[in-house]
């Protein structure tokens, strides 16, 4: 009966990299069977010593990850001395590229999954922002990292959109005269999320009578009055007095560049620093 191989997966991070091809390669041979020792995170030559002399105690082969160099030699050098057969899984893709790029590798373990991290952060952040767009459920409004509050057509949604693929939690809250504000936005720890959002009302008409064309629907709506209007944004402002709260206006600025104010009042407040 024939036997079972082993192998050792070392890495200096998680090892799902070299595990994943090992697997892969060993499906083309009569389904795949072989026995995997995952070595995680090894961060030192002792782990590495122990690890080269236990596979070839069991006549076991080694596929490693290693992208710290001094790990990576130890091993090779060791597995050569016992006869261990080993592949770098890693290494010559990190060359060739190396050769293209024409840049030196930063040669930090574990990247990959630190941006998978981020991919995940971002992906819930967008996931947060339409769950809690427009006030949707005022209980978002205490995980938020950034609340954003304004009247419609300042933006809101866009810039919620835009910070979440930054990996921020944002959510919004409009503020309409015949609506009191949640109760919530009071709460100490809420009030130093919020961020106000405000614009001329002039561009404010062009935007909103644009909109009711998009509508399909006559752009003389109360809407888009530049009596409503006016009447809107003191209420507005009223309410950004109360809640003391940084203002940014809106009214020539491209949602890219309102964000970036935005990402710095944010990194401030987290750097402990109050807004100007």
């Amino acid at each position: 009966m024939r036997q079972i191989p082993v192998i050792y997966v070392v890495s200096d991070s998680i090892g799902e990299t070299a595990e994943s091809v090992v697997r892969a390669a060993a499906s083309q041979f009569d389904g795949g069977h072989v026995i995997l020792r995952r070595v995680s995170y090894v961060k030192d030559t002792q782990t590495i010593e122990e690890t080269v002399n236990a596979a070839a105690v069991e006549d076991a082969c080694i596929a490693f990850t290693l992208i710290v160099p001094e790990l990576k030699s130890q091993l090779v050098r060791r597995a050569r001395a016992l006869g261990v057969r080993y592949v770098d899984i890693m290494g010559p893709m990190i060359e060739m590229l190396q050769d293209v790029v024409g840049e030196r590798p930063r040669l930090l373990a574990g990247l990959v999954h630190q941006l998978d991290e981020d991919y995940f952060r971002r992906v819930e952040a967008i996931e947060f922002a339409v769950k809690y767009d427009d006030g949707k459920d005022v209980r978002g409004l205490l995980q938020a990292d950034v609340i954003l509050v304004g009247v419609s057509r300042t933006s809101k949604t866009p810039l919620s959109m835009y910070l979440a693929h930054k990996a921020i939690k944002v959510a919004n809250v409009p503020l309409v005269p015949e609506s009191r504000p949640p109760k919530q936005l009071d709460d100490p720890e809420v009030r130093n999320k919020i961020i106000g959002l405000t614009i001329r009302p002039d561009k404010l008409n062009l935007i909103r009578q644009e909109r009711l064309r998009a509508l399909g629907l006559k752009d003389e709506s109360m809407y888009a009055s530049s009596t409503r209007i006016v009447e809107e944004l003191a209420y507005a402002r009223t309410i950004m007095d109360t809640l003391g709260c940084p203002v940014v206006d809106v009214s020539d600025r491209a949602v890219e560049e309102t964000a970036g104010i935005i990402l710095d009042i944010f990194s401030d407040r987290t750097a402990g620093h109050s807004p100007s």
